[in-house]
């Protein structure tokens, strides 16, 4: 079992990336992460950085929590830069995009974290329940794809990795329009996976089980202890095993993989 990566200083975090992928996999490449500031996105983000991407850390109101990111990647070696923009907002995001690409040359790789989870039963869910959850986790996927999609057809290269869920596979009571919006991106996921194949881009979605961040605890011990039932692995998972799943995605070892779903669950929703 991993050691919980709030428990890990930045260098321990690299050290543990670099047991599997080398510190210059990633060089030269730009990736851009939403929802960079905290939780898997921030792990994705150092994991990306200890390979030596140049990380744009996206964030949409903790600019504290983001730089903290920033600080960590920089602290072992890695560029980094925080970036405040809503994903959900199509003109913010492109403006914002748009600025980047013309100071870094455009984007290498994109991995689309930034999401919300505004749980409720479905007879009694909120019409700003629902447009949270679709304008945030869906919409904002969307959005930043198109964003960048244009920079990585004229490179010829690119790698789209969207993050979604396992509740997107199975579904889960109280989580309607959660599970909307995760399904919701893992379709968005095969059709850009088919538009943009010639253009050697790769569109991939990671589905994580439960993870080990402030979201999973804000369910409460009960929940976690029923879910520990459904898990083959008997352990909750940690955002570097989440990590590790997206730099493989982001180097040239899936160049050859596209359209695909890739859960990890610890064995959770396998078939």
């Amino acid at each position: 079992m991993t050691t919980p990566q709030d428990v890990l200083t930045p260098a321990q975090v690299a050290e543990q990336i670099r047991k599997t992928y080398n510190s210059s996999l990633l060089a030269g490449k730009v990736a851009l992460v939403t929802g960079g500031s905290r939780g898997i996105g921030r792990s994705i983000a150092m994991a990306l950085g200890a390979c030596g991407a140049r990380v744009i850390v996206n964030y949409a109101g903790n600019a504290a929590a983001a730089q903290e990111t920033v600080a960590a990647i920089e602290s072992v070696g890695g560029q980094a830069r925080a970036v405040q923009f809503d994903v959900s907002n199509s003109a913010q995001t492109s403006e914002a995009i748009k600025t980047l690409e013309k100071e870094f040359g455009g984007f290498d790789i994109l991995v689309n974290n930034a999401g919300v989870s505004r749980d409720n039963l479905f007879i009694k869910m909120k019409d700003e329940e629902w447009d949270a959850n679709i304008n945030t986790n869906l919409k904002g996927t969307f959005v930043c794809a198109r964003a960048v999609t244009m920079g990585m057809m004229r490179k010829r290269a690119g790698k789209i990795i969207n993050i979604s869920s396992v509740i997107g596979l199975t579904g889960n009571m109280g989580q309607a329009a959660y599970a909307a919006s995760k399904a919701g991106i893992l379709g968005l996921t095969k059709s850009l996976a088919k538009e943009l194949a010639s253009r050697n881009i790769q569109v991939n979605a990671i589905c994580p089980g439960y993870i080990t961040t402030d979201m999973t605890s804000a369910h409460g011990d009960k929940l976690i202890e029923n879910v520990l039932k459904q898990i083959p692995m008997e352990r909750l998972g940690d955002p570097l095993e989440i990590a590790r799943m997206a730099v493989f995605l982001a180097s040239d070892a899936s160049s050859y993989v596209t359209g695909q779903t890739l859960a990890v669950d610890g064995g959770m929703t396998m078939v």
